[in-house]
């Protein structure tokens, strides 16, 4: 697993992996334009180049581009679904230009409409910026369920896929926060080992492309999206340990998006607490094992 966290790319793309590697990340996250505004960052050549140079001269293993929270591919306003689509278009772009290993996309809300309807239009968004772009794959991230967001569900998740075409390049990411929030109680191995096997019924472990390690402010199926850090939230350490060691999750990236003591992110201090309390959940889930093999060799004599 590549643990790291979302960083700001401020001053220059350089600078993201400048400050990834001040938190000792395997894997950085950043917006590749203000999360504030329409408009897009424009990026040169040498500015690329000097990003692939110093990922390559670095410890750090991958990027992934998180889209901006202004877009709704849902939205029943054609004037922002189509904003949503171009802003979408060009941070798949980036994407492939950098060599990112997926964006990160919010899939938008139904607000008070129809959530059928609003998985519909969210897919024909999807896939016309799939279809203007190449390369670079698409994440959908789970959503905890506040208002009409889409996402809050395996099931909502399945639906958006197969709304977007089913197209190879969409993959999840999954949110501990939002997966709690929305219902599903990861804080054991086996609340986590029952939500994967609901994924790979409904959807294919083969789609899970990437990690949000967040803890949560607010109690489960609360449909709250408030962050906490690593281990001080509702999930406690056992919670984050149990999500960090699921062995289906090997391989991917897990970046951190917790507000920090000083509410500027993720530290290099809870970066390593995370490192930690992945080895921590593998050793519980040894532990289990042994004892299930026990059991079962003295239940057969």
């Amino acid at each position: 697993m590549l643990i790291g966290a979302h960083v700001s790319p401020a001053g220059g793309l350089p600078k993201a992996v400048e400050r990834g590697l001040e938190r000792g990340c395997r894997a950085i996250q950043i917006f590749n334009q203000s999360p504030r505004m329409w408009k897009a960052t424009p990026y040169r050549d040498e500015d690329v180049a000097a990003f692939r140079e110093a990922m390559d001269s670095s410890a750090i293993d991958a990027v992934l581009i998180h889209a901006v929270y202004l877009l709704n591919c849902a939205s029943d306003d054609p004037d922002i679904r189509a904003k949503s689509l171009a802003s979408l278009t060009n941070s798949l772009r980036v994407g492939q230009a950098i060599g990112s290993s997926g964006v990160v996309l919010h899939p938008g809300s139904a607000k008070t409409g129809h959530v059928g309807e609003a998985i519909a239009r969210a897919g024909e968004t999807i896939r016309e910026a799939l279809a203007d772009s190449e390369g670079c794959p698409l994440h959908l991230e789970n959503t905890a369920g506040a208002g009409g967001t889409l996402g809050r569900s395996v099931e909502e998740l399945a639906g958006l896929i197969e709304a977007s075409g089913g197209d190879e390049r969409i993959g999840l990411c999954l949110d501990s926060c939002h997966l709690f929030a929305s219902g599903y109680d990861i804080r054991t191995p086996a609340g986590m080992d029952a939500t994967i096997a609901e994924i790979a019924s409904k959807i294919g472990l083969e789609r899970l492309g990437s990690l949000h390690l967040n803890d949560s402010q607010t109690a489960l199926g609360s449909n709250r999206d408030r962050h906490a850090d690593v281990g001080e939230g509702e999930l406690g350490e056992d919670g984050c340990a149990a999500f960090l060691s699921t062995p289906e999750f090997e391989g991917l990236s897990c970046v951190l998006e917790t507000p920090g003591p000083d509410r500027k992110g993720a530290t290099a201090e809870e970066v390593a607490r995370a490192v930690a309390l992945r080895e921590r959940g593998a050793k519980m889930r040894t532990k289990a094992k042994k004892a299930k093999k026990a059991r079962a060799t003295t239940s057969r004599r």
